[in-house]
């Protein structure tokens, strides 16, 4: 059983007017737009009703998600199905490669769902997506959003192999909440992986939600341990509830404390921290492609 926080009844759950969305426009969105409309392309962007969406295809970048809609995990956080997935598409690969080529992707965010039924994690259809996409599209840079492959290591290291340009595996919350908010999941866990990524001398990037109930100190604790970690980029964005059966929303989170995270980020040493209550993931995702050297 899951204990959720209790809300007190005299908290709103309305939201407030900072979490308004802008219409998409523009004429690279609607080439994009087109694209997808003509060919039935699909992406996270999309289905996930991205509030950044306009902007980010805008940018010249898209999200898409590989494995399936099906998870092995059931995070109280996420609206993808839980259950049992069907079999592994072998062609998926060169299909997600021929839809970023369409689209004429510049730079190309790859995630997928938990798939902890394969001996692999799914790993050798991540890497063949990978060098799908640099063989159709050579000029597309590439971030993967990677699950943490259940602490089976060799599984981190065939994605590693193939070297994305930006590897990413969101934290997604606090230590404190961890058990609450992923509940499959664990902190130390997802902080190794990360910590083996940046090892392997790849750009490293975490996010996390707020508005589960964490504590201003709760969330600094969780930055200081993604820094030590050696995450280069760190996303921070509000929490939604995608459905009344999903995780309540405890608090709103202003965006006057947003930026006061970002400044604390940036004063820790990461090389990007985006932070605002409309950041997801993949957010300026195109702007991260900062030099190791």
């Amino acid at each position: 059983m899951i204990e959720l926080p209790v809300i007190p009844a005299n908290q709103t759950q309305r939201k407030p007017d900072w979490l308004r969305v802008k219409l998409p426009v523009g004429k690279e969105y609607r080439h994009v737009r087109g694209l997808v409309d003509e060919h039935k392309l699909h992406t996270i962007c999309e289905s996930g009703n991205c509030p950044n969406m306009g902007e980010c295809w805008g940018a010249g970048t898209a999200t898409f998600m590989i494995l399936g809609n099906i998870c092995t995990r059931s995070c109280s956080f996420c609206a993808v199905s839980t259950g049992r997935p069907l079999a592994v598409d072998l062609d998926e690969p060169n299909r997600v490669a021929n839809s970023v080529k369409l689209m004429q992707v510049k730079h190309c965010v790859i995630t997928s769902v938990d798939r902890d039924d394969l001996k692999d994690g799914g790993s050798t259809i991540w890497a063949e997506t990978i060098l799908a996409i640099r063989k159709e599209s050579p000029e597309t840079t590439l971030e993967t959003l990677i699950p943490d492959f259940k602490g089976q290591w060799d599984n981190l290291d065939r994605v590693i192999a193939v070297r994305p340009e930006v590897v990413s595996h969101n934290i997604e919350t606090v230590r404190r909440l961890t058990r609450e908010v992923r509940i499959q999941a664990k902190y130390d866990r997802s902080l190794e992986c990360l910590r083996r990524i940046s090892a392997a001398g790849l750009r490293t990037k975490s996010g996390i939600m707020l508005g589960f109930g964490e504590t201003e100190e709760d969330v600094v604790e969780t930055m200081q341990d993604l820094y030590d970690a050696g995450v280069h980029i760190l996303t921070i964005g509000q929490y939604l509830q995608p459905t009344k059966a999903h995780h309540p929303v405890v608090e709103w989170i202003t965006p006057q404390t947003f930026e006061r995270y970002k400044e604390i980020g940036l004063k820790m040493g990461f090389k990007y921290v985006e932070s605002g209550p409309l950041v997801r993931s993949s957010y300026h995702a195109e702007k991260h492609l900062f030099d190791m050297q």
